[in-house]
């Protein structure tokens, strides 16, 4: 039986789920956090030590800046509200990406959810935020100087953290949307049409049941 150590989720179809009730795309983002909380505290109960959430990446900079200022109000005010809970569940907060092109507050409230959760050890919620894998892959390079893979990976935004053993994307696309490029590279990839709002605990129990009874080779026989 496959061991767990991570799973990584592609979290998309917030906005479609909102249009298809006549309501906002900034809606759909709305009931995406719900589904988030409810996925970590399932992912506790199945004693899943690591989650990364792909909350925002390098590229979506380019959606209207209306919707960009909600998702970012939406990220200030979970850590706001939401803190104690975290913190009382034993979660331990974790960022990847670059920080720096947010503003101070958004920047302070990350930063200080992180310090305040550090000592946490029944689950690790990496959040990434302004993610792009190509340019984390890009600063790992300059950063290393005697190239190999093990130097390679101590540089990446995951160092010291096993690689995800499965991928989850929702909301019916077949692509990676330039997310964990090097850590996925031998994943078990699970593409679900459901849109995340809709996606609950049941289906990652059947996904985790799934990956248990697969064959993982690693590239040999």
């Amino acid at each position: 039986m496959n061991k767990l150590n991570h799973v990584a989720f592609i979290m998309d179809g917030n906005g479609r789920w909102g249009k298809k009730r006549n309501k906002s795309r900034n809606y759909g983002h709305l009931k995406g956090v719900e589904t988030v909380k409810k996925i970590v505290q399932k992912s506790i109960k199945l004693k899943i030590p690591i989650v990364t959430f792909y909350v925002f990446s390098s590229e979506n900079w380019k959606r209207p800046k209306t919707e960009v200022s909600y998702l970012f109000s939406l990220i200030k005010n979970y850590f706001t509200q939401e803190i104690q809970s975290v913190i009382k569940q034993g979660i331990k907060i974790n960022i990847l990406g670059d920080i720096n092109k947010f503003n101070f507050q958004i920047k302070n409230s990350l930063k200080k959810s992180i310090k305040l959760t550090k000592k946490n050890n029944k689950i690790i919620v990496n959040l990434a935020i302004n993610y792009g894998s190509k340019n984390e892959i890009i600063m790992a390079m300059k950063k290393t100087k005697k190239i190999n893979i093990k130097n390679f990976e101590k540089n990446l935004y995951t160092q010291n953290m096993p690689d995800p053993d499965i991928l989850i994307r929702t909301g019916g696309h077949k692509r990676l949307s330039n997310f964990m490029l090097w850590q996925l590279a031998y994943a078990e990839l699970f593409f679900l049409k459901k849109l995340w709002p809709d996606f609950n605990a049941k289906d990652l129990s059947l996904i985790i049941k799934n990956f248990k009874k697969s064959k993982r080779n690693f590239g040999s026989v």
